[in-house]
């Protein structure tokens, strides 16, 4: 059984567009938990999984490590009865550090984070690590495409073909890239809102991954109460001569090594590590 129906959802919405008086529940900079606007779109979010026919919910959901995201997708994996993996390669987009600035955060592993949240299943291992350097904008298409080349024939042999609905819970842009790179199109105009929704099915008869599907709704937001809010799209990131302007790593973080970073081949079985 190969995998059918990509949905992909982005985080709530952030205490940090509230109020500048937050704290990082986990230690990690950069980290804002959901604001109670945000928390109540999760159970929206959820509320639609679970009202969907049995034969259409997710059966498997991946997280991005970021505090928001887990709190984003606890809801559905409580009410659909699932386990909550997380998996690094759905992180936050940064843009590249300034030279000599440092590494921008990385949050913490699932064994870790689990501390937070019960329903996290830590037996997953990230297939794939962003840079802690940062990314252009073609890079973290690149991550997106490199991913999901390894992610979804990963979930259909880890779990023996048991899942054909699966659940990703990221942020704008790394939604924005996951879609455009499993249609095919970098150029897809998409502005994704919080706790909206992203549908792709298989086209039938398609055993690759990178362009073998077609979306049923984008960044939809129609079950939300009050709709799509905050969306966000890549014309709306800052350029300079050609390039996205660089952003300032952590401070304290010189002399961290950046590891590990992209496709843990090692993760893989032979005979999909090698088509990698």
């Amino acid at each position: 059984m190969t995998i059918e129906t990509i949905y992909i959802a982005r985080h709530g919405y952030r205490m940090n567009w509230v109020t500048n008086e937050w704290e990082s529940v986990t230690g990690l900079p950069r980290d804002p938990p959901l604001a109670p606007f945000g928390l109540t779109q999760a159970q929206e979010l959820a509320d639609h999984f679970l009202s969907l026919p049995e034969e259409d919910r997710p059966t498997l959901i991946l997280s991005s490590p970021y505090y928001r995201c887990l709190q984003t997708a606890v809801p559905s994996a409580q009410k659909l009865g699932l386990p909550l993996y997380v998996e690094h390669g759905l992180s936050e987009w940064y843009s590249p550090v300034a030279p000599g600035s440092g590494l921008h955060p990385r949050p913490a592993p699932a064994a870790e984070l689990k501390s937070y949240f019960s329903e996290i299943d830590h037996s997953w291992q990230s297939v794939y690590y962003p840079s802690r350097k940062g990314e252009d904008v073609s890079a973290v298409h690149d991550r997106a495409n490199g991913l999901m080349r390894a992610l979804v024939p990963y979930i259909e042999h880890k779990f023996g073909g048991a899942h054909k609905r699966v659940l990703l819970v990221s942020h704008a842009a790394t939604v924005i890239a996951l879609t455009r790179e499993l249609v095919a199109d970098r150029g897809l105009p998409l502005r994704v809102g919080c706790c909206t929704i992203t549908e792709l099915r298989r086209k039938p008869g398609e055993a690759k991954v990178v362009g073998a599907w077609e979306p049923k709704r984008l960044a939809d937001g129609g079950h939300l109460k009050d709709g799509a809010c905050r969306e966000w799209g890549f014309e709306d990131i800052v350029v300079r001569d050609g390039k996205v302007v660089n952003d300032a790593g952590q401070p304290g973080t010189e002399h961290e090594l950046d590891e590990p970073v992209g496709l843990q081949a090692h993760l893989l079985p032979d005979e999909l590590s090698a088509h990698m």
